[in-house]
């Protein structure tokens, strides 16, 4: 069996505005728009590869489990990404990062990112340099999502594995989680089964994830799952990936 990552799901008071945010300050176009869901899509991605945003009347609570890291090619790319998200609506935020070459962002809605210094490891990745993952096993964690997101091991240094992807789409990182997890994720990850839905569902079960209820409702066309941290994620039907159809 094959998956995918398909997207990253961002719960949003307003889905709207925070898509308009990040498709102004990655260059992605918004691929659908509609009450309950607006797609932004990376353009250079091998398959289709979405910023979902959701709508949800639940608060944001605490620091994100899972953040996004932004690409620069330069010092002074890294500075113009700053200066536009700031002027997009964008506020620093201090996650207890100190003194580090990166900047730490918080979006309109108060989602942290980083925008990071120049690095090669993601100068084939477009935008989005890395999809982070706090999570207490790094390593465990990233055998598990090798098989869920369908991408190689491409380090593991025994405090941060990561995922290495085709060109176009972003790592997917796992660093040591600072606190336990608290509540439903407020970003999440879709992945794609090429093959049957059922027999994926079945596998990633064997491998450690549980059921996971979200209010997501029988008429779901998705299985939202629970990885052996407690992160949920869903597995879409095959191939469902495109605008409004997840």
């Amino acid at each position: 069996m094959t998956h995918r990552l398909a997207n990253v799901v961002v719960d949003s008071a307003d889905p709207r505005r925070l898509a308009r945010f990040w498709a102004e300050l990655l260059g992605w176009p918004v691929a659908h728009e509609a009450a309950d869901e607006v797609d932004v899509r990376s353009p250079h991605a091998p398959w289709t590869f979405d910023l979902v945003f959701v709508p949800v009347t639940e608060p944001r609570n605490g620091k994100n489990r899972i953040h996004l890291d932004l690409a620069s090619s330069s010092p002074g790319h890294q500075l113009e990404l700053v200066e536009r998200a700031v002027r997009l609506g964008a506020r620093p935020a201090d996650v207890g990062q100190h003194a580090v070459p990166w900047v730490v962002l918080a979006d309109p809605e108060g989602n942290e990112f980083c925008v990071l210094e120049p690095r090669p490891e993601y100068a084939e990745t477009g935008a989005v340099a890395a999809v982070v993952v706090d999570v207490p096993e790094p390593s465990a964690a990233a055998a598990f999502w090798s098989t869920a997101a369908g991408l190689p091991v491409g380090r593991d240094d025994g405090g941060v594995a990561g995922l290495r992807p085709p060109p176009g789409l972003p790592w997917l990182e796992f660093l040591p989680a600072a606190a336990p997890k608290a509540g439903k994720d407020r970003l999440h990850l879709d992945v794609d089964p090429v093959g049957d839905q059922a027999a994926a569902v079945a596998e990633l079960e064997r491998r450690g994830a549980v059921r996971a209820d979200i209010g997501q409702g029988p008429e779901a066309s998705w299985v939202v799952l629970a990885d052996p941290w407690g992160g949920e994620f869903c597995v879409l039907r095959p191939g469902v990936t495109g605008p409004g159809d997840r």
